[in-house]
């Protein structure tokens, strides 16, 4: 159960990886192949149900690739089901406070440290065949628990947010913070990257891990430039559009 990609931040070194929307467990295990790693299962913004992120996870596995799970909203069921199904990590979207920040810390952690619901016999647990408290002194090691800044109330609430313990990466989510402050969708906008910026200061200043979305290679190098340590490039349908649009235009077939 040890969480490679975990060790890896802590020994101070940056990570990348993709959001993954497609069904196929090929994607993921490509993914990993590749080099990347890890791969965010998108259960907020994608067609994947859990009887599929399972599988996606096993290939993850294969790989050799860190599967977190992206769940739809910040609610203990949705965390220890994907936990469950050997994700070893959660993304949480929309993270405002510290009351959520603190919720998410526990809802992906057992007593003592959290109020993680209890069941060995999942997947992660392998079935049942690990000793038990093998398992609970495990699962609260290796987790990841990420928690999305998207809005200026986090941003405003951020020191408080940052003192939590459970909480791994704070991770900037550019999309909705650039609906938040009115420039829906331009995530390049100086009104964004101000934000993002003062984000990555304050925390880099507590010492904290920081994680962010990137469009493109170009942007993904911005971020890590400034101390960005755990960056999601592209998601796996834009980057299968880009090759593709790229063949075409590369051909002259327009």
């Amino acid at each position: 159960m040890e969480n490679h990609m975990k060790s890896k931040l802590k020994a101070g070194k940056t990570v990348i990886g993709s959001f993954l929307k497609i069904t196929d467990p090929a994607v993921i295990e490509i993914m990993g192949r590749a080099g990347f790693d890890f791969g965010i299962i998108d259960m907020e913004h994608g067609p994947i149900g859990y009887e599929t992120a399972q599988n996606l996870i096993r290939a993850a596995e294969v790989a050799g690739i860190c599967p977190i799970i992206r769940v739809s909203e910040n609610d203990p069921v949705c965390i220890l089901r994907a936990l469950d199904i050997g994700a070893q990590g959660v993304e949480v979207p929309q993270i405002r406070s510290a009351k959520d920040a603190k919720k998410t810390a526990e809802s992906a952690r057992y007593f003592p440290e959290g109020k993680r619901g209890v069941c060995r016999y999942v997947r992660a647990a392998r079935y049942s065949s690990m000793e038990r408290q093998e398992y609970f002194r495990k699962a609260n090691e290796s987790v990841l628990t990420i928690v999305h800044l998207e809005g200026i109330e986090a941003i405003e609430n951020l020191d408080s947010i940052m003192s939590v313990d459970g909480v791994d990466i704070l991770f900037i989510g550019p999309y909705d913070l650039s609906q938040s402050v009115g420039v829906p969708g331009q995530v390049s906008h100086p009104s964004v990257i101000e934000q993002m910026e003062k984000v990555i200061t304050r925390a880099k200043d507590a010492d904290k891990i920081v994680g962010t979305f990137a469009d493109d290679i170009s942007a993904a190098k911005r971020w890590l430039d400034v101390g960005v340590m755990y960056v999601a490039i592209s998601v796996d349908v834009g980057i299968l559009y880009d090759a593709c649009r790229n063949m075409v235009t590369g051909l002259g077939l327009e």
